[in-house]
């Protein structure tokens, strides 16, 4: 099994709150993640809220988990939000018998519940698919192409791996949505989710969108949330400030599954990839999530002016600003665009992040960077 980075992380939280809630997409690892939590430890106890059985345990949840000592696992916690103001009681019981893991696929709802109920009681911990750390450097090109979800990465052959997203995708749309209450029909949610596909790493642009499905730009904008909601998109917010230049104010998009944009071109192989007139923007939106992953940075944000300077990602850290821009060739050159950011952004410095192996300086502030050699970047 591989080991997952944010096992770790869990754990130092788990030491420090009454309540630790792992956030993600369905299919991500969550349950195994925890699993592998409990297994170190000799008292847990687990509840799954999709069993019918283990929701009739608690129909009477204060009689059901106020006894409890030791490690209380929650999946899938959104369907059941009545348990929130019971959580708060018993994580303030000094000292707490039972420590609370919350396992959840639906970030609107997990998060405003468990915000609102357990403020400062409770750590979060983000698990997305696998990232480079966890499947190695030389898997890269097997992890761009089929994604990060564990069962796409690891299926036996690329077919069987494109046939198991296309029926994650159908039972998300299906099954999953609707029982978080969500009554868009499938068939529209998917036309909407299939166009984003093709403005993958584009700026939102929700006119165009709407007048593409004859719709009001409203609507979109619901369609578009709830799929961020769901971990399936990503939108990265624009940053602007006092400069003198109109700058983009809106955000921009990525589906945050290689493997899933690729469902949604059809995009089976390697070489189908690689042929694809999305093959950049794929990379792009591929290498932005692995670095988002591996830096965790505390704020992310993408740059652009009306006049055509763009940076695709903006991070700041220890009170510093960094560039990084994403492009799928073997030698990139410094640009008039990479120039203006690092000068109007004061940037401390700009990497160039490519699929290669050799990291090399391209600039007095900008070099060129690896992928795999990210996490050592910051």
């Amino acid at each position: 099994m591989i080991v997952r980075q944010a096992e770790g992380v869990v754990r130092r939280k788990l030491a420090g709150y009454p309540v630790v809630a792992i956030l993600g997409a369905r299919q991500t690892g969550k349950t195994t993640l925890a699993r592998a939590i409990a297994a170190a430890g000799p008292d847990t106890h687990y509840f799954d809220l999709e069993k019918p059985r283990d929701l009739q345990r608690l129909e009477q949840p204060q009689l059901a988990l106020e006894s409890l000592r030791g490690l209380v696992i929650i999946d899938e916690i959104q369907r059941l939000p009545t348990l929130y103001p019971l959580l708060r009681v018993l994580a303030d019981r000094d000292p707490p018998p039972a420590r609370f893991l919350l396992l959840g696929s639906a970030s609107p709802q997990l998060v405003k519940g468990v915000s609102e109920s357990l403020a400062g009681r409770v750590g979060f911990v983000h698990l997305g698919g696998f990232d480079l750390r966890e499947t190695g450097e030389a898997s890269l090109a097997r992890l761009w192409l089929r994604g990060s979800f564990p069962r796409s990465f690891l299926a036996s052959d690329d077919m069987t791996s494109l046939e198991w997203r296309n029926d994650f995708i159908q039972a998300l749309l299906e099954r999953d949505l609707p029982q978080l209450g969500i009554t868009i029909p499938a068939v529209t949610l998917r036309r909407f989710w299939s166009m984003l596909a093709h403005y993958h790493a584009q700026i939102w642009n929700g006119a165009e969108l709407a007048r593409a499905m004859g719709v009001a730009q409203l609507t979109v904008r619901r369609y578009l949330d709830i799929l961020t909601g769901a971990f399936m998109v990503r939108q990265l917010p624009p940053w602007f400030e006092n400069i003198s230049k109109r700058q983009v104010k809106s955000p921009k998009l990525y589906l945050r599954d290689s493997g899933l944009l690729h469902a949604f071109l059809n995009l089976q192989a390697r070489g189908d990839l690689e042929g694809h007139p999305k093959v950049g923007a794929s990379w792009e939106g591929f290498a932005v999530e692995q670095t988002l992953t591996m830096l965790d940075p505390p704020e992310s944000y993408f740059w652009g002016t009306h006049a055509g300077a763009e940076l695709d990602l903006l991070v700041l850290h220890g009170g510093k600003r960094y560039g990084f821009e994403f492009k799928y060739a073997d030698a990139p050159r410094w640009s008039r665009s990479m120039q203006t950011a690092l000068d109007d952004l004061r940037l401390e410095r700009l990497f160039v992040i490519t699929p290669g192996s050799e990291r090399y300086p391209i600039h007095a502030q900008g070099e060129v960077v690896p992928l795999t050699q990210v996490p050592e970047l910051l």
